[in-house]
């Protein structure tokens, strides 16, 4: 983060991957309950704040035209709801560089809110307490507290109850998405079959194929839906689990975003690159795991 007492501060939001997501039950309110591992990839969103008059918010980037930019918009409710906590009034030029995909399974919003949480914290001088804070986030949704940490991590509840992980080994992604948003409600509402059980592990994994092997043990309990709904997700997995080196495909939260595991930097390259040139329309990012 940059220094605020500059006349600013920018902070970077990461994708957020969930490495494994089981569905243990459901609430009476409708909303399901979640065990699921969830980790960062260096490749990410940027939010940048200045001292204004006024709360305004600008967004450009790749992947801008997506992002609602009124009252609805996720970044505008969290600096609203930030000022309002802190006594503080809202004002600030935030501006929004889009660089993830819009409504995904990899946290862009989310990530989104908790960047400006922490950006206009620093520009305000406000310091709430970290469980007001965490409040705070979860009223802005299920996803935004554990993107405040941006740290390898099990979720609980329906996000809510979060317990560090063990640290990652060192490993790569690719990340693709074929250029389909796929509603996270809609997939959830899609759902079918039981209910899994709580899948946590304890001992840091040794390296990346010992991390796949505990993935692989696991799952993502929304996967037939996406598919279901979105035939193409089942297609990006294919192709990730042909790519040479990959040590495992899975798509990320709802999706469509998904993910193949590698070892080393070589392979992850080697892999994107054959995958954009076999389909240059999809959205492919060869990305680092931040483990720690």
């Amino acid at each position: 983060m940059t220094d605020p007492s500059k006349g600013g501060a920018t902070v970077r939001a990461p994708a957020k991957v969930n490495l494994y997501l089981h569905v243990t039950g459901r609430r009476d309110d409708g909303y399901h309950l979640l065990d699921s591992l969830i980790a960062f990839a260096d490749t990410a969103d940027t939010i940048e704040v200045r001292p204004a008059d006024h709360l305004t918010l600008t967004v450009d980037g790749p992947f801008a035209a997506g992002v609602p930019t009124g009252a609805d918009n996720l970044v505008l409710k969290a600096a609203t709801a930030l000022g309002e906590a802190a006594g503080v009034p809202a004002r600030a030029r935030v501006r929004l560089f889009k660089r993830l995909p819009v409504a995904a399974g990899i946290g862009g919003g989310s990530a989104d809110a908790a960047a400006v949480l922490t950006a206009l914290s620093a520009l305000w001088q406000v310091n709430p307490a970290k469980e007001d804070l965490a409040g705070l986030a979860l009223a802005l949704g299920a996803d935004v507290p554990v993107c405040l940490a941006a740290r390898p991590a099990f979720i609980g509840g329906i996000g809510e109850e979060i317990t560090e992980a063990p640290p990652l080994p060192p490993c790569r992604l690719i990340l693709a998405n074929p250029g389909i948003a796929l509603p996270t409600r809609a997939v959830f509402k899609h759902r079918g079959g039981s209910f899994s059980a709580e899948a946590r592990f304890d001992t840091p994994p040794a390296d990346p194929r010992d991390l796949a092997r505990l993935l692989t043990e696991r799952r993502n309990d929304l996967t037939d839906a996406a598919v279901a709904l979105e035939p193409v997700v089942g297609k990006v997995l294919a192709k990730l689990d042909r790519l040479p080196d990959a040590l495992l495909a899975r798509m990320s939260g709802s999706g469509a975003t998904c993910f193949a595991l590698f070892a080393t930097r070589e392979q992850v390259e080697t892999g994107a690159k054959i995958l954009r040139q076999q389909h240059p329309g999809w959205w492919i990012e060869a990305a680092a795991l931040l483990g720690r």
